[in-house]
């Protein structure tokens, strides 16, 4: 079987509505790899069902389930993604064009809501302090943070990130900044998630998540 041009990570916990959708989304050359972070609605067992490779990753965190991904992905390019269905996969071919045209080392995905119920303001204007936090930080002008994003995967295992909560992402970005890493920004459309929100639809897990964030920049 030839080898998948990239490898998507799913970090997962609870999604099984969403993976059917997610999944029959990620396109041809890419091998989705959905990391299970303690599912009990049956998702690691759905995704190995759907054709997907599990990765089990027991330690809980958004960061954690991103670093198993990375460490157990095998392409030339790694991309990760949520797997809620808010992001589409299909997309990934355009997002990571850049990089395979050596015009840039790091795409990001910038949000655009499709409906006013897509994305929580809360959530929204904790997003745009990062930014701009990140901004003064690294001097990388950025809108968003979002979790969509494509770079190479031994470069993204010489940054040798730390971070195994909600600051793995800008983790990511402040070490890729600081080591003159070609960064680029590109829109996607962003819907409303399917199932119940972990994070960034609930103000508690705005909060944590902008809390670890904040601790990345610091």
């Amino acid at each position: 079987m030839q080898s998948a041009r990239g490898d998507v990570v799913l970090p997962c916990l609870n999604e099984a509505e969403a993976l059917p959708w997610v999944l029959g989304r990620v396109p041809r050359g890419w091998r989705a790899l959905v990391v299970d972070n303690g599912s009990t609605d049956g998702s690691a067992e759905l995704a190995a069902g759907l054709g997907a490779r599990v990765v089990h990753e027991p330690r809980r965190g958004f960061g954690a389930a991103c670093h198993a991904g990375l460490l157990a992905a095998e392409a030339e390019l790694v991309a990760f993604c949520d797997c809620d269905a808010s992001l589409d996969p299909a997309e990934l071919p355009r997002i990571a064009a850049p990089v395979i045209a050596d015009d840039a080392d790091l795409v990001l995905a910038r949000r655009r809501p499709t409906t006013r119920g897509a994305w929580p303001l809360h959530a929204r204007l904790g997003n745009r302090a990062l930014s701009r936090m990140t901004r003064r930080r690294t001097g990388v002008r950025l809108h968003d943070l979002g979790p969509l994003r494509v770079a190479r995967r031994q470069s993204l295992l010489d940054l040798a990130l730390t971070d195994r909560r909600s600051g793995y992402p800008l983790q990511m970005v402040v070490r890729a900044a600081d080591a003159g890493w070609r960064i680029e920004e590109t829109e996607v459309p962003y819907r409303p998630r399917a199932g119940r929100s972990k994070v960034t639809g609930t103000w508690r897990g705005t909060w944590q998540a902008v809390h670890d964030m904040r601790a990345v920049l610091r």
